[in-house]
Parts: C-alpha cells; sequence; structure tokens
C-alpha cells in the first residue's frame, strides 16, 4: 500500500505542468493494489468533473521512471483509459499517478 502523502512533504518536487512532457514515465503501473487502482479511477473522474464544471485544480502526485514522486498542481480536463488531459492539453500516464489531493 502506498503510504499517504502528505503536501509538505520535503521530498516530493513541485513541478510546472509544462514540464510534464519532458518527463519519463514508468511502463507498469505505480500501483499494485486492485482497490487503489479503482479508487484512482474514481479520483480521476472525480478530478475531470471539478475541472469541467468548476475549473477547480488540485494537486496531483506522480512518479516518474526512475521512481521519483513529484506534485503537480493543475486542472484535470478529461480522463480517458491509460492517460489523463490536464490544462493546455498536457497529457498524464494515468498508471504513474499516486493520488490526488483535493481541496
Amino acid at each position: 500500500m502506498i503510504p499517504e502523502l502528505k503536501p509538505t512533504d520535503a521530498s516530493i518536487e513541485t513541478i510546472d505542468k509544462e514540464l510534464i512532457p519532458t518527463l519519463h514515465f514508468p511502463t507498469e503501473d505505480v500501483l499494485t493494489d486492485p482497490l487503489e487502482v479503482k479508487r484512482r479511477r474514481f479520483d480521476a473522474e472525480r478530478a475531470a468533473t471539478l475541472g469541467n464544471a468548476y475549473h477547480g485544480k488540485l494537486d496531483i502526485y506522480f512518479q516518474t521512471a526512475d521512481g521519483s514522486t513529484k506534485r503537480v498542481y493543475t486542472t484535470v480536463w478529461a480522463t480517458h483509459e491509460e492517460n489523463l488531459t490536464l490544462k493546455s492539453g498536457i497529457a498524464l500516464p494515468l498508471r504513474s499517478v499516486v493520488s490526488f489531493d483535493f481541496y
């Protein structure tokens, strides 16, 4: 199980969404528990609803191919089978997402 990530965790780098296309992502899902994967899908759909209905932003915690965890504060416009579409049309692989932090 993935430990709860705290926004104040100094080891988590916050990046601008524009840097996401330059990153490399794991080929395998970062979540191994089927219930966590289901919860992530539910949260991804909720994030897209928040983004489309209210233009609301949230923190997305994700891992890169080197295993480091990063955070991006952005709006989710759409959820697809394998990706999230963020504001400005930037794609983030859903398999790399650890969690969402709604405000």
